[in-house]
């Protein structure tokens, strides 16, 4: 079974809009998840946190959120959020992902963060963002998405004494970003 709704597709997965019908899956995979995310991210683990979440990115200003899910079955992969979105001169967001358990190691994220910079680069009039940049933001421990954003092509731009606030403490980041110049990495996706 596929689903048929969605904004980009690659060979494994596509990506499509939250909506608040997800809720139940998406909530018992952060469950699931709970080792792999902390101290990471803590992404809503109740449908009370789900759904304001959900309706933020899908009908807030400066942000859209994506579901990664695999094209096979239709199910919750993890997802791919794109913050702080701004227009004019910078034309740039901020990305805040995460795979669930079952899908990770799996070269899912990989596809997925393809087709969400594809996505991100594309014109608006295309349907895209029309962005110029993405940045993300990451813990220098957190190993997994550092090698993630390293083979999306992402550069490493510095680090961010105390950055975000996570897990009851202010975090340092690692900077790491990719223009709409910067060559994507070869891979199979495709952006249906």
């Amino acid at each position: 079974m596929t689903f048929s709704s969605y904004l980009r597709e690659g060979d494994r997965v596509g990506l499509r809009p939250f909506r608040l019908a997800d809720g139940p899956e998406f909530t018992a995979r952060v469950h699931e998840s709970r080792d792999l995310h902390h101290p990471w991210l803590s992404p809503p683990a109740t449908i009370e946190a789900y759904e304001p979440y959900a309706a933020r990115l899908t009908e807030g200003e400066g942000r859209v959120g994506f579901l990664v899910c695999e094209r096979e079955t239709g199910g919750i992969a993890g997802f791919v959020n794109v913050n702080n979105i701004v227009h004019g001169a910078f034309r740039c967001g901020a990305l805040g992902y995460g795979a669930f358990a079952h899908a990770a190691g799996r070269g899912l994220f990989r596809e997925a963060l393809g087709l969400v910079r594809a996505h991100a680069f594309a014109p608006a009039a295309d349907g895209g963002l029309g962005l110029h940049r993405l940045e993300a933001n990451i813990q220098p421990g957190n190993t997994a998405s550092i090698a993630l954003v390293r083979g999306g092509g992402f550069r490493l731009e510095g680090l961010s004494p105390d950055f975000l606030f996570v897990d009851g403490a202010w975090r340092d980041h690692e900077r790491w970003a990719v223009t709409a110049e910067m060559p994507a990495p070869e891979g199979p996706h495709r952006t249906g």
